[in-house]
């Protein structure tokens, strides 16, 4: 996508269409104003026959307005009270959704809507990520691909210079698609070996250092966490590590963000019921989020030090998959019950923690991870779980999160929830029982981040959505993880 910024009057720009707002009273704004100025009245008329009552998100094509020099406008309406963040990207995804299918440029007339709460800045940002999630197409795998497609090639803003806030909006909306591409692959394309290849493609386009460790060398450094899992599959584990160094001191410690991956799930020997199995390819969009962060970083190239590392297997039950009662021993010498083969995501993460911390000392961890159905269960779709005991880690998410429109709600990890997890056999068991399984999933890698400010994020409700025509990866977390480090 391409973008202009524009200080024409609505009325005399050139584009396929032009986006005007009014509220739920009838005001209209300023730009809805001179175009129905240049009509005379056929705005106003329109909201007197009733077509159209401002409310929030609603919308109304209108083509050829005389007077007026763009193809088509399109009203928007901005409700009754003052735009929230929650509201606008409502009003923002509407006008993205109904303009999305014509050819040529779309001129956006939204800078009066920012308010105390909302900058001009923000809502150029958020303008590009809605137009990216309105021509999200996948078509990987499809054996004919629609040539007639018409889609915008251009955004006209109207109103300040806000270049950098569109391009920032741009960078996060490919790497949102980017991961949703991953996530949507199916399981015998999208293997730990695709994954890294993934990752040295990047490498290939930007300033980023990859590198891979297979199942062999991770199993002869006893990494016996990871391999527990992977070896259940004919397809080999991976552990990717994508280094991006940006800050003027090279040797700065980075901060890392750290992606599960397992790429299919049946649950291993504790087998999955065999309905929506096939979803079980989406356990791998914590590293699918991973990937499109550092596809945006190497966009935007700020000045920062991080590592994007993926732990990546497929969960398989074959004849020489690990078994319920397996005790097994990882990086960090801790030894493991394995109660429940399922539990797998925490067994690869947790080597990779040690893996991270030992080798690279980063200033902060944040893991991400399609965990657990416990998160699912209490915050459904909307808000990412969010695992931390460093305030400092916590508030920086938080405000991401709250600018991005990607939310987290924090749960609790408190010492007293580590007793769940006791073994008679081994130094931890892998899972907690039947209660507070999210948290116990935390408490569980916590053991492994060794005083390194670290924050888990459980994705299992955010990163996919379940059946029907909206089936398909969500993209999540990475405008959150986006504005967090660049808020570094």
């Amino acid at each position: 996508m391409q973008y202009q910024i524009s200080t024409n009057s609505a009325a005399d720009v050139q584009a396929s269409c032009i986006v005007v707002t009014l509220d739920q009273s009838g005001k209209l704004s300023d730009a809805a104003a001179a175009i129905n100025n240049a009509s005379n009245g056929f705005i106003q008329a329109r909201i007197d026959d009733k077509d159209i009552s401002g409310k929030l998100a609603q919308t109304l094509l209108l083509p050829a307005v005389a007077g007026v020099k763009a193809s088509r406008v399109l009203l928007v309406g901005t409700g009754k009270d003052a735009l929230t963040r929650s509201s606008a990207v409502k009003v923002l995804n509407a006008i993205a959704s109904a303009s999305s299918g014509f050819s040529g440029s779309i001129a956006l007339a939204l800078n009066e809507l920012a308010n105390d709460n909302l900058s001009e800045e923000w809502l150029a940002e958020q303008s590009a990520m809605a137009f990216g999630n309105a021509l999200y197409r996948f078509t990987e795998t499809k054996s004919k691909q629609d040539d007639d497609v018409r889609q915008p090639d251009s955004i006209i803003w109207l109103g300040s210079d806000v270049s950098a806030a569109l391009n920032k909006g741009e960078a996060v909306a490919q790497g949102v698609a980017y991961a949703k591409t991953l996530g949507n692959m199916p399981p015998n394309i999208c293997t730990p070996s695709y994954l890294a290849e993934q990752a040295q493609e990047l490498a290939a386009i930007g300033a980023l250092e990859v590198t891979i460790l297979d199942e062999d060398q991770l199993e002869e450094m006893g990494a016996g966490a990871f391999v527990s899992v992977a070896k259940g599959s004919s397809e080999p584990g991976k552990m990717i590590i994508m280094k991006y160094n940006g800050a003027a001191d090279k040797n700065a410690a980075a901060h890392m963000i750290l992606g599960k991956g397992i790429t299919f799930d049946t649950g291993g020997i504790s087998l999955k019921p065999g309905l929506g199995m096939d979803e079980m390819k989406y356990d791998m969009c914590g590293a699918a989020s991973v990937l499109g962060t550092m596809q945006a970083l190497l966009a935007l190239k700020p000045a920062i030090n991080v590592i994007g590392m993926i732990t990546s297997a497929e969960n398989m039950p074959a004849g020489h998959a690990s078994k319920p009662g397996d005790v097994v021993a990882s990086l960090s010498g801790k030894t493991i019950e394995i109660l429940n083969t399922d539990a797998e995501g925490r067994l690869v993460l947790c080597d990779a923690l040690t893996y991270g911390i030992d080798n690279f000392k980063p200033a902060s961890i944040v893991d991400i991870a399609t965990l657990t159905g416990a998160c699912m269960a209490a915050l459904g779709r909307v808000n990412s779980g969010l695992f931390t005991t460093d305030e400092a880690l916590a508030g920086e998410l938080q405000n991401a999160a709250s600018h991005s429109g990607d939310k987290v709600w924090r749960l609790p990890l408190e010492d007293d929830y580590q007793e769940l997890l006791d073994s008679n056999f081994a130094d931890i068991a892998n899972i907690g029982g039947p209660l507070a399984g999210a948290t116990t999933a935390a408490c569980f890698l916590s053991r492994f981040t060794e005083g390194t400010p670290w924050a888990h994020l459980d994705i299992a409700g955010t990163a996919w959505n379940t059946g029907g025509k909206t089936k398909g990866a969500t993209g999540r977390p990475v405008p959150l993880l986006v504005n967090y480090l660049l808020a570094k």
